[in-house]
C-alpha cells in the first residue's frame, strides 16, 4: 500500500497538532495533497484510467471545500498551509 499508517502519522504530526490529529483542516489538506500528488503521478503513465481520474477529481473537490472552510474561519491558517504546501503560486 502506498500510504502506510506510519506515513499518515508523519503527515499528521507535521501539519496537525499531533500524530493522531486527523480532524484539523491543515492535516486533512496535507493528506489530500499527498494523495492528489500520488494519483497525478499514476495518471501520467496511465492516461486512460478513468476511475482514477474520477477519484482525483473528487479529491481535488474535497480539498477545495476544506480550503474554502479554512479561508472563511481563519485566513492566517489558510495562508500558512497554502504557503507550506505550495498549492498556489
Amino acid at each position: 500500500m502506498y500510504l502506510t499508517k506510519e506515513a499518515k502519522e508523519e503527515i499528521f504530526a507535521k501539519y496537525g497538532k499531533s500524530n493522531t490529529d486527523t480532524g484539523s483542516s491543515e492535516s486533512q489538506i496535507a493528506l489530500f495533497s499527498f494523495r492528489i500528488a500520488n494519483l497525478t503521478e499514476h495518471l501520467k503513465s496511465n492516461k486512460k484510467d478513468y476511475s482514477t481520474s474520477r477519484a482525483l477529481k473528487t479529491l481535488v473537490g474535497k480539498r477545495r471545500r476544506v480550503l474554502d472552510y479554512l479561508k472563511e474561519k481563519d485566513i492566517e491558517r489558510y495562508r500558512a498551509i497554502i504557503k507550506e504546501l505550495g498549492i498556489r503560486k
